[in-house]
């Protein structure tokens, strides 16, 4: 038995392969496409290829690479003399501002707070770099601004609330920026209430002009200043090209008109722009509106395409156990592979590079293993000898085309799946023809499919959910082609599993699963669906397997039959050479017939028990020798293996944490999980701690990248095609988009070029919550984790001083302030005098003594003198997140605002979004102003969830009951 459960996903993170050696062999050297984030000054240009920095002269020859560290750089912009290059650098695991010269040389760290910092553009003078970061908001919304000097120092923020790309006017005293991120990357030709507009920031009187739009809205980004003319980004005509506003005449013109793919990451310098566009760089000249494509041959040993061989426990998805347990097989990036449980070598059954091969299940008679592969283009189940030798034999099933959850009959003639529409079907696997048991009446994001076979291989239980969405057990005859309800669909049942003498069935069943299944509602965010296990006894001949028992007085035996008279002798004491009579075997009993299997649904209802297992939060029940039943039971953040031993009528815990398990064919052994180990242990004996530890982290298998990002790229067209729900795809010609961006395929040089073009490709169907992300990388670089102590800062006197000490809550590690812990005392208004005995001053950078210090003791000094008079040394530990710190900080100063302007009448409560942190938020400040006559529900900067229909229903209760008391004031209701 298998279950799924299914989530809705907007994105396509993993799948492998079609070969790549043709890929390479089709791109010319001359001319290196998918380069991006170009930067352009007088004599040069400077661009990200295959995750580096790159520059060349400003024609696009005589490129050389600037960097060569493993993280990713980005947004490189050049200064105004063009001998600098500012860019945003992951490396060390976080995202800092660094230069380098653009002759090379090694990049220079300019900031180490450890919130991201995206580079913007250079001051106007030079001396500064303009970034953005969310270090000192109160909310994860939105970034702001920051300055940076160039030759080292603590950051500057800017007095503009919040910002994303930006840029300064020539004379510095404008700021052209985006208020908010991009929402176009995922939805093409957004126009919501979050399109990208251009603002006009003024230093002098804090002005803001905005770019005018179209009444239908636009996006504009990326904006450029070429003296008092800004020039953007813009879809407002159709795809994106560049645009430009004059500031003095009020004035939007249409620049570039490129109607195939639109203009990319575009960027100014020496009166000239540079973009991306169609995977080539562009240079334009404004006063003509002449562009001029590069060709530009980038010499790179792009060693992310190079073949390789992976490892690690991560990689696993699903497993399989062989009918003995003498091997487990695995779903091992994109490869079948088994491994032994003691002696021997792994085994990669597959070795396809070229293909995606998932859902392993060994055959009940040990010979065959069945999984699905797309080495054909298209998901069919592949049958394969155990070990490996021979070809796969290829069944191409009826289905929607993605399958999973490969399931045997125990007498390996039969295999049921089911497919993306939610459909279960069966396939015989003589003729190769597959049959339909059912289709899910509704698809929603959380769907439980599960289903086994009967011990005759003829009936099949599965459990699908009924049009009130709770799910019901059927019981289906392959004979008969006829489904029958064995369930009353008043409890939601999952998880059938029949007894291997055939005369029961399990499952799970609950019946407080209605609200917390009813998905989208904000008010199940913390209620918790129980099972218990119930019992179908099939034939209506059989007892009741937990009929009530009672213990009986035995009377003593009489004498025996045939026993002698004292003094006999006893018939074994002939004399020799006595002849003994033949052998009767009349009275042999014949060895007893095994009931045919067979269900009597007639009052079947009635014979549904409930075994006396307590309830609780239960899984994947499966079955053992016959009266076992195993099942997975989650209680205080820890999941455990239990057997139900119905013979002895006792529940046992079997493993204390196991996170999955299967139990063999022959139901003496078992395979499970717990954390990235897995184990097989046999289930006739206690199981010792680490016992039947197997070698999965000796699984290697060769990946050759080139060949997984072709196969990735055709499975998320797949995908799309299978899972878009609307079948017209937006009327969008699929096929055509998948040959116009598959065409970048040969230029992808890294796993975020792929996703790059595949985020282009998905962006075509113009829908929201289409992201795309994820895939690996040939080396991870190593995350220092930078330290903060919860405060902000101001140069005075020479020295830091703590501006601003964040309060937070110390019994809440969520919310743990390091300066105001016991012992502490830090003040605003303090100076930071040291850290770790070391002098801090300007210029140097504050954070950069807090580097790799997170969760670690730090000794600082503090003092309320810049000459350390006074001043006193504590021991803190820094965070590595002051987020939920400013977040409650802003929340506080907000209720106290509100209680002072309504001389404490109304109550404010803030909710940052409609899922669990709002519900949570909700309650937490709604109920102790609930005395008060009215209430403030700041709902601003929400990150969306569910439908909030908890704080509906709270808000328009209306006042039901008084309740009188003696004592004290009365109770409302």
């Amino acid at each position: 038995m298998r279950k799924l459960q299914l989530l809705f996903t907007a994105a396509v993170l993993c799948g492998l392969a079609p070969l790549a050696s043709t890929l390479s062999a089709r791109v010319d050297p001359a001319d290196t496409q998918l380069l991006t984030q170009p930067a352009i000054s007088a004599n040069h240009i400077a661009f990200i290829y295959a995750g580096d920095l790159f520059a060349a002269d400003s024609k696009g020859t005589n490129v050389r690479r600037l960097t060569t560290d493993d993280g990713l750089e980005s947004n490189p912009v050049f200064s105004p003399d063009g001998k600098t290059i500012a860019f945003s650098a992951q490396y060390d695991g976080n995202t800092d501002v660094y230069i380098v010269p653009v002759s090379g040389g090694p990049p220079v760290r300019l900031t180490w707070h450890p919130g991201a910092d995206s580079v913007q553009s250079f001051t106007p003078d030079g001396k500064g770099i303009l970034f953005t970061s969310q270090r000192a908001t109160f909310t994860g919304s939105y970034a702001q601004l920051f300055t940076v000097p160039a030759t080292g120092g603590m950051e500057e923020q800017l007095p503009i609330p919040n910002a994303a790309r930006a840029s300064y006017s020539p004379d510095g005293q404008r700021i052209a920026y985006n208020p908010i991120a991009p929402r176009f990357t995922q939805w093409k030709q957004y126009r919501g209430g979050t399109v990208s507009q251009l603002w006009l920031y003024n230093s002098k009187g804090h002005g803001i002009e905005k770019v005018p739009q179209p009444a239908d809205r636009s996006n504009d980004t990326d904006p450029m200043w070429i003296g008092d003319t800004v020039f953007f980004r813009s879809d407002r005509n159709g795809e994106f090209n560049i645009f430009s506003y004059d500031t003095k005449g009020k004035q939007v013109r249409q620049v570039t008109r490129h109607e195939d793919f639109p203009v990319l990451n575009a960027s100014t310098g020496a009166g000239r722009i540079v973009y991306e566009q169609a995977g080539v760089l562009h240079v334009l000249d404004p006063k003509t509106g002449k562009s001029d494509r590069l060709t530009i041959g980038v010499a790179s040993d792009l060693r992310e395409t190079r073949a390789r061989f992976v490892k690690g426990t991560r990689w696993i998805r699903s497993a399989a156990l062989s009918p003995t347990g003498s091997r487990a097989a695995f779903d091992f990036r994109g490869e079948i592979v088994t491994v032994p449980g003691e002696k021997g070598d792994v085994r990669n059954l597959t070795n396809s590079v070229t293909a995606h091969d998932r859902f392993p299940a060994w055959s009940p008679d040990g010979r065959s293993i069945a999984w699905f592969s797309d080495a054909k283009g298209e998901y069919q189940l592949y049958i394969g000898n155990q070990d490996g030798k021979g070809e796969p034999r290829a069944i191409k099933v009826i289905g929607e085309g993605f399958y999973r959850d490969p399931v045997w009959s125990p007498d390996s003639q039969k295999i049921a799946y089911f497919d993306n529409s939610l459909t279960v079907y069966w396939v015989d696997l003589k003729s190769g023809v597959s049959k339909k048991i059912a289709s899910q009446p509704l698809y929603g994001p959380v769907i439980v499919i599960s289903y086994a076979w009967s011990p005759d291989s003829k009936w099949l239980a599965y459990a699908m959910d009924n049009q009130a969405n709770l799910t019901t057990v059927y019981a289906h005859s392959t004979e008969q082609g006829k489904s029958f309800q064995v369930s009353d669909g008043l409890s939601d049942v999952s998880d059938p599993a029949f007894d291997r003498n055939g005369k029961y069935l399990y499952f799970f069943a609950s019946t407080d699963a209605g609200p917390v299944k009813d998905w989208f509602a904000q008010s199940n965010a913390d209620m918790r669906a129980t099972s218990n296990i119930y019992v179908a006894v099939l034939p209506n001949d059989v007892p009741s397997p937990i009929a009530r028992e009672s213990d009986e007085e035995k009377p003593a035996d009489p004498k025996a039959p045939g026993d002698k008279p004292s003094g006999e002798k006893p018939a074994g004491d002939k004399p020799a050479g006595d002849k003994l009579p033949p052998e009767d075997k009349s009275a042999e009993k014949p060895a007893e017939k095994k009931a045919p299997f067979r269900i009597d649904f007639e009052g079947l209802q009635y014979r549904i028990l409930d075994l006396p297992v307590p309830a609780g939060t239960l899984t994947n029940l499966q079955t053992g020798a016959a009266g076992h039943i195993y099942y997975l039971k989650t209680a205080d953040g820890k999941t455990s293996l239990n057997r139900y031993d119905l013979n002895a009528r006792k529940n046992e815990v079997l493993l204390p944490e196991a996170n999955d398990y299967i139990v063999s064919a022959d139901a003496k052994k078992l395979l499970y999980r717990n954390g990235t180990n897995w184990s097989i242990v046999p289930t006739t004996r206690a199981i010792q701690p680490a016992e039947g530890r197997i070698a999965v982290d000796t699984i290697e298998v060769r990946v050759d990248p080139q060949a997984e990002w072709k196969q990735i790229f055709d499975e998320a067209w797949r995908i799309n095609r299978d899972y878009f729900y609307a079948p017209n795809m937006h009327g969008v010609d699929w096929a055509k988009q998948k040959a116009k961006y598959a065409a970048f395929l040969p230029h992808v040089a890294t796993r975020s070029d792929l996703n790059r073009v595949m985020q282009w490709m998905s962006s075509e169907l113009a829908v929201g919550h289409h992201r795309v992300g994820g895939g690996d990388s040939l080396t991870e670089p190593r995350t220092v984790p930078g330290g903060l102590l919860g405060a902000d800062y101001e140069i005075a006197n020479g020295r830091y001083r703590l501006k601003k000490v964040y309060g937070g809550l110390n019994w809440n590690p969520q919310l743990r302030a390091p300066l105001t812990e016991p012992g502490v005392n830090a003040r605003s208004g303090e100076y930071l005098l040291a850290v770790n005995g070391k002098d801090l001053r300007p210029p140097t950078n504050l954070y950069s003594l807090f580097e790799n210090t997170s969760g670690k003791i730090v000794e600082i000094t503090l003092g309320p003198n810049p000459d350390g008079s006074g001043s006193r040394q504590v021991q803190v530990v820094p965070v590595g997140n002051e987020a939920a710190l400013r977040n409650r900080d802003w929340v506080e100063g907000n209720l106290k605002k509100v209680d002072k302007a309504t001389g404490g009448r109304v109550a404010y409560v803030y909710v940052p979004n409609t899922a669990t942190a709002g519900h949570a938020y909700f309650k937490r400040y709604f109920y102790p102003q609930v005395n008060k006559e009215g209430v403030i529900v700041d709902e601003r900067f929400n990150g969306g969830g569910s439908v909030a229909d908890y704080y509906i229903d709270i808000l328009q209760r209306p006042f039901i009951a008084n309740w009188a008391m003696r004592y004290g004031a009365d109770l409302k209701t």
